[in-house]
């Protein structure tokens, strides 16, 4: 039996299949890589954006009236002041306190003047926020501008009550973020931040004095 068909078969040399190989050259690779960060930084802002939009909208108390807010700062507001404003928003681990009223420029000067004590001087804003500046806690909620933001005409000073003895200050009950700014000749807003412990709470609004 002649076998050399066979024996030709066996020899016949086998033709593999190629796997496709996909190159990716590193142009390509960085452009997927900044892709993928684009999408991701895009969603970290939109989440960023929702949370600070939350915060800065929640957790106001209506009941913090600017005579209820003077009492729990010991900032006494004098009898001329007009436009005062306060707010108390509550946070998760401390709270928060604004209050804010408007004085003739040179009674706004007797009063800081009183409150800081001779020792202390309140100094300029020489590196002001920008425009869009949001702390957690905002004076924009009671519609008013940062302070922060303000450089001319601008005074600031930190005071705690240890270390004030000073006529005014000797009734302050917390820490303070003190602003006088003039903003129309003559005209001054003291606008007034603190952080307090969580324990205190204002009444409800039809219960504030």
């Amino acid at each position: 039996m002649d076998d050399s068909g066979g024996a030709a078969a066996l020899k016949r040399p086998v033709r593999r299949r190629r796997t496709p190989v996909v190159v990716v050259t590193v142009p390509v690779l960085l452009a997927c890589v900044a892709a993928a960060i684009g999408v991701v930084s895009r969603t970290a802002d939109d989440v960023s954006s929702d949370l600070t939009d939350q915060e800065m909208t929640c957790c106001w108390e209506d009941g913090a009236t600017p005579a209820w807010m003077s009492g729990r700062l010991g900032i006494r507001i004098p009898e001329g002041a007009s436009d005062r404003r306060a707010g108390y928003k509550v946070g998760q681990r401390y709270d928060t306190g604004l209050l804010s009223f408007v004085l003739p420029s040179e009674e706004a000067e007797t009063y800081t003047g009183r409150l800081i004590g001779k020792d202390t001087v309140m100094i300029e804003n020489s590196r002001p926020e920008e425009k869009g500046y949001r702390p957690a806690a905002a004076f924009g909620r009671l519609g008013l501008p940062e302070p922060e933001t303000f450089v001319q005409g601008l005074r600031k000073a930190g005071l705690c009550p240890d270390d004030l003895a000073s006529p005014e200050g000797k009734y302050l009950q917390r820490c303070i973020d003190l602003f006088a700014h003039e903003f129309t000749p003559g005209t001054t807003r003291i606008y007034v931040r603190s952080t307090i412990e969580p324990s205190v709470t204002p009444p409800p609004a039809g219960q504030a004095s």
